[in-house]
């Protein structure tokens, strides 16, 4: 059995966050954990942009705090995101996630990611085993 408590995290490796400080990682479980997927919550703040194509995981993501908006970058479809919405990138569909307010999400990520993933120029995580 695994227990992890979120506090226990910050400051250690599995607390991740970019050089342009848009959003911060908290890695919940990662590869090495054995599950089949990795769980994350992550902080996306207020007034930032991203732009995420997960060409090669797939990811759920649920708001259980603040408020945003997905656009699909292919549809140009842009969605309200809030507490209580769940996205899930099934076609490893490339986007911008925007937050208006400090968004807090938790994410789930097939395969796992090892946490050593860094996104590229192009959004992607690179595809790591442990």
């Amino acid at each position: 059995m695994i227990i992890r408590r979120l506090n226990d995290l910050i400051g250690t490796e599995r607390d991740v966050k970019p050089d342009n400080g848009q959003w911060v990682s908290r890695r919940l479980l990662l590869a090495k954990d054995g599950m089949g997927f990795s769980m994350h919550e992550t902080i996306i703040y207020a007034g930032h942009e991203n732009y995420f194509h997960y060409a090669n995981h797939l990811e759920a993501v649920y708001c259980v705090g603040g408020e945003g908006e997905i656009e699909d970058l292919e549809t140009g479809i842009t969605t309200k995101i809030e507490d209580g919405t769940l996205y899930a990138l099934n076609n490893h569909d490339r986007h911008h996630l925007r937050a208006h307010k400090d968004m807090r999400l938790v994410c789930v990520l097939n395969p796992p990611v090892t946490g050593r993933e860094v996104h590229d120029e192009n959004g992607v995580y690179p595809l790591l085993v442990e």
